[in-house]
């Protein structure tokens, strides 16, 4: 029911109890120890993030392939599949967050990606992947901390799982190779070109793998030990987990890039600009879009955080798979979470006050 609280755990530790775990807490904590780790192993352990990139497969490592497929499968395993039934009571809901995550955002990160980096692809073309990779794990810790609708956000999150298993292959070539092209040939920067096949087996290995992994985890262990172990006990010890992969595959990509550290910080400036502007006008069309719609405080909330999140952890996956382990896409991508999470956790503060502001205590226009 609507209001209940929820305290399944997320794929990077977070909890619905209204607030955030200790690891969703301070991940971009983490992920700065983990460049910092990275940078320091690089340099004087050399010999091992070489043998870790030794042995490969579809030329990733394969302990790497591992760690990649891990932290997407907990997120995974966690999504409420079975509530898709619901969409046809939330089809206005439905409609706005398909424009918004599927049409505004995937368009607004690529603007922001060529008016802010168009003489570095590299990095531009990792926050076009941010763009494409919609939020199925951490939007369910801000939604709850915001006072979002939960079981909105459950939909929401179901039906973007599914979207980006069919289209973030087509998506990724499309604003990559081919809108790029046109751009490019104006003189407005380089363009590297990508096959579809390239980013639909990425896809397929490092989201169609843990996507169906989830769903049979999911499946199995639902109809043997029931709703209530699975949320609150099993997924409680599964989802930590998938930050363990992220971490792993961050320690070792900062191990291979020594050579280019020295230049890091102001490249990470550079890519921090366009990821601000991005989460922040996302969040507010869609949060104006939705009250323009009708919709009370928690739909409006749980529709505007849904399209201002991303799922930086596929985009990670699938830019290391295409690009390697030590471009530039795979380190913008990387960049993405560390920004996000601070950033959200004002949006949630800056949520409240607008619904203070604006809304009234009707319940959603579900029509």
């Amino acid at each position: 029911m609507k209001g209940d609280r929820l305290e399944e755990t997320t794929g990077c530790g977070g909890t619905h109890k209204g607030g955030l775990g200790i690891l969703s807490k301070f991940l971009t904590v983490w992920i700065l120890l983990a460049m910092a780790g990275g940078v320091i192993l690089g340099a004087v352990y050399p010999e091992v993030a070489v043998g870790l990139d030794s042995v490969r497969v579809e030329q990733v490592s394969l302990p790497i392939a591992i760690g990649l497929i891990w932290m997407m499968y907990p997120p995974l395993a966690g999504v409420r599949y079975e509530e898709l039934p619901k969409m046809k009571r939330q089809g206005k809901a439905l409609s706005a967050s398909i424009i918004q995550n599927w049409a505004i955002g995937p368009v607004l990160m690529f603007a922001l990606a060529w008016i802010f980096l168009p003489d570095l692809p590299e990095y531009r073309m990792g926050l076009i992947m941010i763009g494409l990779a919609r939020c199925i794990a951490m939007v369910l810790v801000w939604n709850q901390m915001a006072g979002g609708d939960n079981d909105l956000c459950a939909v929401l999150v179901a039906l973007n799982s599914l979207f980006q298993v069919a289209l973030y292959s087509v998506l990724a070539y499309a604003f990559i190779t081919v809108f790029s092209t046109w751009i490019g040939g104006a003189g407005a920067g380089a363009v590297v070109n990508i096959s579809i096949e390239q980013v639909a087996r990425a896809v397929f290995i490092y989201l169609g793998v843990p996507f169906i992994g989830g769903i049979i985890t999911r499946y199995i262990l639902l109809k043997k030990n029931g709703k209530e172990w699975y949320d609150n006990v099993f997924m409680k010890k599964l989802g930590p987990t998938a930050l363990i992969g992220l971490l792993f595959t961050i320690i070792v990509m900062f191990s291979l890039k020594g050579e280019n550290i020295v230049a890091l910080p102001a490249d990470v400036i550079r890519i921090a600009i366009p990821l601000l502007a991005y989460f922040s006008i996302m969040f507010g069309i869609s949060f104006l879009m939705s009250y323009r719609m009708g919709f009370s405080y928690d739909y409006s909330t749980t529709l505007a955080f849904t399209a201002a999140s991303n799922n930086f952890e596929l985009a990670i996956a699938v830019a290391v798979a295409v690009f390697g382990i030590g471009s530039g896409q795979a380190f913008a991508a990387v960049v993405g979470p560390l920004i996000e999470v601070p950033v959200m956790l004002g949006l949630v503060h800056v949520a409240k006050r607008a619904g203070a502001v604006w809304f009234s205590k009707s319940g959603p226009d579900v029509s």
